[in-house]
């Protein structure tokens, strides 16, 4: 399937950058994920689908998800219509901007100095592993999972969407996964969720697992949300900010207009390279008539909507009317991703401490793998070095 045409921009006689310019990093891995279904691409005809109030989620291992929840309530992320409305507006607190920035902020500064503060002691780091313990410490804040010890519940989440036994085939690999997986959930629930459930039992607060206690959330049903939010809130806020750091690292003017601008000018260039590398590439939807496919990368780089050069890196954009900075990055709809302010904002705040640092450059650049889990892009191996300064 393919959008509906529309009126294109009027920038054609003045483009910003070169015509064939693409700033891309993760174009060259990305690909579908693993569900045989039409595609739905441009932004029209994708945002359509996304705010289509009969269609209902699919993909993300929903199957995964229900291999553990059995006749227990569905996550957030598959709930729809009023059961859906009800859990969003019950959670939605925890994500406005205004808490994000009194209640969440000084976590996101204090994180990240001491995050930045091992990095300088160390004389450098991969970036990828520095993100996954900052997007963890925020997003356990959030849901709640604080009785445990954030490096280890990074080391637990990470191996869980590991890659290394998703891109295999046969039944023997296909077991393999499945019991790695049981176990890894198990221990999940035995180091993080228990605690969590057991001291919020006792005191409540004001986290998501305190919210899911007072709704009568069995302990099971707290895990497949706790899961739900460990990808959604820690995975792939993980990449983001190792992306982000991609490119600031690699252009040095792009580094000083970052550091240069104000909290606002800051979410706008981190939004544009979300637009231009969107974490979850391909989202799905079960619609009249089946499941499709939603190509966020192309709905992304449709130039009706985003401007001329869709595919060049530029924060001052002309973008069609109603057209946000992100794009589609964060989805639409009823299920666009609540998490998204959060994640902007501990990215600005850790990537401005960070790149702050005296001497700091990228060592090595990342490699890019694709995670058919959230069929999105995977960086690892992005090493930062940290050189002497002498004074003149």
């Amino acid at each position: 399937m393919a959008s509906h045409p529309r009126a294109a921009l009027d920038q054609t006689a003045r483009c910003p950058v070169d015509h064939a310019r693409d700033d891309r990093k993760s174009a060259s891995a990305a690909r579908g994920g693993l569900l045989d279904a039409p595609i739905v691409s441009g932004y029209d005809a994708v945002r359509a689908v996304l705010r289509d109030t009969n269609g209902r989620q699919a993909g993300f291992k929903a199957e995964v998800i229900g291999k553990y929840r059995s006749q227990a309530r569905p996550p957030i992320l598959y709930l729809h219509g009023e059961a859906h409305r009800r859990q969003r507006s019950g959670t939605a607190r925890f994500f406005t901007p205004r808490v994000v920035e009194t209640r969440y902020r000084e976590l996101m500064e204090r994180t990240s100095d001491a995050l930045i503060a091992r990095l300088v002691s160390d004389g450098g780091g991969d970036l990828d592993k520095l993100s996954l313990d900052m997007a963890v410490a925020v997003a356990a804040e959030i849901v709640g999972l604080t009785e445990s010890d954030v490096a280890g519940m990074s080391r637990r989440l990470d191996s869980f969407f590991s890659t290394a036994f998703q891109t295999r085939r046969g039944r023997f690999a296909e077991l393999v996964s499945f019991l790695l997986n049981q176990w890894r959930m198990r221990r999940f629930y035995a180091m993080d969720v228990k605690p969590a459930i057991a001291a919020r039992r006792a005191t409540p607060r004001a986290d998501v697992i305190s919210h899911l206690l007072s709704e009568a959330y069995t302990p099971l049903e707290i895990l497949t949300e706790c899961f739900t939010y460990g990808a959604a809130g820690m995975v792939t806020t993980r990449e983001f900010i190792t992306m982000a750091g991609w490119h600031l690292l690699e252009r040095p003017e792009l580094r000083t207009e970052f550091l240069g601008a104000d909290a606002d000018g800051q979410i706008a260039i981190l939004e544009e390279i979300l637009r231009l590398e969107p974490v979850v590439g391909t989202l799905y939807r079960h619609v009249e008539g089946g499941t499709v496919a939603l190509d966020i990368r192309s709905a992304n780089g449709d130039a009706t909507a985003v401007g001329a050069c869709p595919h060049a890196l530029d924060p001052d954009r002309e973008r069609a009317p109603r057209v946000t900075g992100p794009g589609l990055a964060f989805g639409d709809g009823e299920h666009r991703c609540p998490g998204a302010g959060v994640a902007l904002h501990e990215s600005a705040v850790f990537l401005d401490r960070l790149l702050r640092v005296p001497g700091l450059r990228l060592a090595r650049a990342p490699d890019v793998g694709w995670n058919p889990l959230v069929a999105g892009y995977e960086l690892r191996n992005c090493r930062l070095a940290i050189d002497p300064v002498t004074s003149p």
